[in-house]
């Protein structure tokens, strides 16, 4: 019973975590109509300023980690959003974030040596307290509470303020919104920003869990499509429960069947497609 407890808040952890990336990625493709196939290098990049600021485990390396990146990310993401506003092909787009993404990359890899990188968490938070008779790492139990915080306060945003009508106006009808004078490229470039900053924020927090390592940036690209496209692209809520049930099935196959780990991934990717299609067609029926 205790090792199903641990192997939980494993799946919580990193479900929680990939749900703050993934929720970025959401962002770009749902709202700003943006393939953006660059998003694992955010995420790497934050891992490699927590890695840079925060090497021996500081809180002020850490701080400024954070805020650094969700300041860079804000800036690579909302001037990514504006360069590609002229593309409206998503395969143009999805080729231009591709390269940016693999530069961003090199330039990353060479910084940090190809090796996979231990980060520190910061002083207070990189002991272990018990859980049902078994250690469990504290800092494991910050970023469950972190990300939480992130997603209420990211579904609050979108779904429950003025700015979030606004974000979801101008992804379901961008020409209805530019008819009330509002311009939805400056949104989206907005959108692009924020999703920016969320992802590099998520690298330096997951850092000490996830730390630079070669293909850490494809590992985390591939689990976010898993989570958007299951998810639904335009639904943050769908994205949080995808990325939750991805978060139990790596943890529980990593210790009980890694080899089926990617077939059962697969298996969730389905499901969400045909539950959404279900839905669509349902709704069409009504109607």
């Amino acid at each position: 019973m205790a090792g199903q407890v641990i192997i939980a808040l494993d799946g919580l952890a990193f479900g929680l975590l990939l749900y703050c990336v993934a929720a970025g990625l959401s962002l770009s493709l749902g709202v700003a109509g943006v393939f953006q196939l660059g998003h694992g290098a955010f995420y790497l990049a934050g891992t490699c300023l927590a890695w840079w600021l925060a090497e021996e485990g500081s809180w002020r390396g850490f701080s400024a980690a954070l805020v650094v990146g969700a300041a860079a990310g804000a800036v690579a993401g909302g001037g990514l959003g504006d360069v590609l506003r002229h593309l409206r092909e998503h395969l143009d787009q999805a080729l231009a974030t591709i390269g940016f993404g693999l530069i961003l990359v090199d330039i990353l890899t060479a910084s940090y040596g190809a090796q996979p990188r231990a980060v520190e968490p910061p002083p207070g938070l990189g002991g272990s307290i018990g859980v049902l008779g078994r250690s469990y790492p504290t800092y494991r139990l910050i970023v469950i509470a972190v990300a939480a915080v992130l997603a209420t306060v990211l579904y609050l945003v979108i779904e429950r303020s003025r700015p979030g009508i606004l974000v979801r106006a101008v992804a379901a009808d961008p020409d209805y919104v530019a008819a009330l004078g509002v311009q939805p490229r400056r949104v989206q470039v907005v959108v692009m920003a924020a999703g920016g900053a969320l992802t590099v924020s998520a690298g330096v927090l997951g850092a000490p869990i996830l730390g630079p390592s070669p293909g850490l940036d494809s590992t985390m690209l591939t689990l976010s499509l898993i989570v958007v496209v299951a998810g639904g692209l335009d639904s943050i809520r769908g994205a949080l429960f995808a990325a939750l049930a991805v978060g139990q099935i790596q943890t529980t196959a990593a210790v009980a069947w890694p080899s089926a780990a990617p077939f059962l991934l697969f298996a969730v990717l389905i499901a969400g497609l045909t539950w959404r299609t279900r839905r669509h067609a349902n709704t069409v029926r009504v109607t």
